[in-house]
C-alpha cells in the first residue's frame, strides 16, 4: 500500500496524472490504475474526477495530510533502522536553558551516552530565546526550555516539571532574613539575569512583565558567573530548579519569589520538532523525562 500511497500524493503534488506519471517513470494508465487500487483498499474516493481535471473529496484532503506524516515517518525509520544496524555515526544535537539550576539534563545526558556509546551528543546552552531560534532553524533537535508561548502543533511538548521561583541572594544581605519575598521588596537591589549580549534587552522585559521586576538589571553570561555576582553583593538572582550547591550553602540564601504575595511558578518542558521525531530524539527525551519523574 506504501506505494500507491506515494503515487497518490505524485498526482496531488503534480496535479496532473501525466505529469506524475513522468515524475514516477512509469505510465498515465498505470498511475491512474494504483490510485484507484488505493481508493478501493481504503473503501472511499480521494479523488473527484471530472473529465481530465480533478479535485480531492474531504477523505481524500485529511488523507493526503496525514500520509505525508505517514511517508516521512517510515522513510525516517528506514534511514535510523539502517544506522543502527551498520553502525554509523549518528548525533544527536541537543540544548538546556542556561538559567537552570537543575541536575536533571545532566544526568539524562550521562544516562544516555552509557546507552547509547556509539551516538554523538552535541550541547549548546543559551536562554528562551537562543535555544527557540536554534530548535526552528533545526540547529537542534530537541530542548530543554521553560513555557513562555502557548505550546504548538508544529512541536512536541512535554511538560518536565513546574517549579516554584526563587532569588538566590547574599546571606551578609538584610532580605536573606525573610521568609518569602515579593518582587517590589526588591526594587532597589539590582537584578542579575543570565543572557547573550543579543537576548538581554528580550530577556529583561519578559522578567519585568512576568515577575513584576522593577530592580535595575544587570547581567551575566553563564550561572556560576551569576553566582560569583550574588556572593560579592552586587545583586540578586532569579533561579528555579535544584537545589543550591553545597559551595555556596553558607554564602547564598534561596527565598520564595511572589508577585502581589503570589508565589511564581514556571514550566520547564522538553520540545522537539514534530517532523523531526526520530528514535535517538524520543529516547533523549524519555529519559530527561525519567529524571524529573524521580525528584517529584
Amino acid at each position: 500500500m506504501l506505494k500507491k500511497i506515494k503515487y497518490f500524493q505524485t498526482v496531488v503534488q503534480c496535479n496532473s496524472f501525466s505529469e506524475a506519471a513522468d515524475e514516477c517513470y512509469i505510465s498515465q494508465s498505470a498511475i491512474s490504475q494504483q490510485v484507484q487500487a488505493l481508493e478501493r483498499e481504503l473503501g472511499v474516493t480521494l479523488l473527484k474526477r471530472e473529465n481530465r481535471r480533478f479535485t480531492l473529496t474531504p477523505a481524500g484532503e485529511y488523507f493526503y495530510r496525514q500520509s505525508l506524516i505517514l511517508t516521512a515517518d517510515f522513510d525516517r525509520l528506514c534511514k535510523e533502522t539502517a544506522q543502527i544496524a551498520q553502525g554509523d555515526a549518528f548525533t544527536l544535537h541537543i540544548g538546556y536553558l542556561k538559567g537552570y539550576g537543575g541536575p536533571e539534563f545532566q544526568k539524562a545526558v550521562a544516562e544516555f551516552a552509557a546507552k547509547y556509546p556509539d551516538v554523538s551528543v552535541d550541547i549548546k546552552t543559551g536562554n528562551h530565546e537562543d535555544l527557540y531560534r536554534l530548535l526552528r532553524t533545526d540547529k537542534l533537535d530537541l530542548i530543554l526550555n521553560d513555557q513562555r508561548r502557548a505550546f504548538s502543533n508544529e512541536y512536541i511538548n512535554i511538560i518536565l516539571t513546574t517549579i516554584d521561583c526563587h532569588i538566590e541572594i547574599s546571606t551578609r544581605n538584610p532580605i536573606a532574613g525573610m521568609g518569602h519575598v515579593n518582587a517590589g521588596d526588591l526594587r532597589y537591589i539590582p537584578c542579575i539575569l543570565i543572557a547573550s549580549k543579543e537576548q538581554q534587552e528580550h530577556e529583561q522585559n519578559y522578567y519585568r512583565e512576568i515577575y513584576g521586576i522593577i530592580s535595575p538589571v544587570i547581567f551575566a553570561e553563564n550561572l556560576d558567573e551569576a553566582r560569583l555576582m550574588v556572593v560579592s553583593g552586587k545583586g540578586y538572582l532569579p533561579i528555579e530548579g535544584g537545589a543550591l550547591p553545597p559551595q555556596y550553602a553558607e554564602t547564598i540564601i534561596r527565598l520564595p519569589l511572589c508577585r502581589n504575595k503570589i508565589p511564581i511558578h514556571r514550566n520547564y518542558c522538553a520540545f522537539w520538532k514534530a517532523d523531526n521525531a526520530g528514535f535517538y530524539v524520543e529516547e533523549f527525551a524519555e529519559i530527561l523525562k525519567a529524571q524529573f519523574d524521580k525528584n517529584k
